[in-house]
């Protein structure tokens, strides 16, 4: 029983650090962003880097904190990408962590059972531990376009590990 502990604190401790991690990536890019190009979309069939925070606010509310808390699914999914402007990039970050604080929370405090039982979200069929696989791969693949589309407007490196030399080897 203990090790189980250990295992589920560990997983979410790596699940919360990775949420912190992508956060904070988007928080830098908004940082290198002037206010009017945060609703601007790169073409006709790509998003917004509003509307992929309001996506992923949606898409974390919905897998990371109704589903494991057992609440009512409100999510408007379509509104997420209908949304034109209306929200400051402070705001958006503001929403966007609140959001993952809570969605933290809920991890840190699910019990067992929560974390192994099925429940369908989506119309896909996934344990707790799979709602929160989900939101952590789900918002690293969004962090990395908003990313993306970041080094295209500013035609510029990020600087995310910088100060971290990434060429170091792995130690046993």
């Amino acid at each position: 029983m203990a090790s189980d502990n250990i295992f589920k604190n560990e997983f979410i401790q790596n699940a919360c650090y990775r949420l912190d991690e992508s956060l904070r990536m988007i928080k830098i890019c908004l940082d290198k962003l002037d206010e009017a190009v945060i609703w601007q979309k790169p073409n006709e069939s790509a998003n917004s880097i509003g509307n992929l925070i309001l996506h992923l606010c949606g898409n974390i509310t919905q897998y990371g904190i109704a589903s494991l808390e057992g609440l009512e699914d409100n999510r408007n999914r379509d509104k997420e990408f209908e949304t034109l402007s209306g929200y400051s990039k402070q705001e958006l970050f503001q929403k966007l962590s609140e959001t993952v604080e809570k969605a933290k929370q809920n991890f840190s405090h699910a019990p067992e059972h929560e974390l192994l039982r099925k429940r369908s979200v989506q119309g896909f069929e996934f344990s707790g531990i799979g709602n929160i696989v989900h939101v952590v791969e789900h918002f690293s693949y969004h962090t990395g376009q908003i990313a993306l589309w970041t080094k295209l407007l500013n035609n510029g490196d990020l600087g995310f590990y910088d100060g971290m030399n990434l060429n170091a080897k792995n130690k046993n």
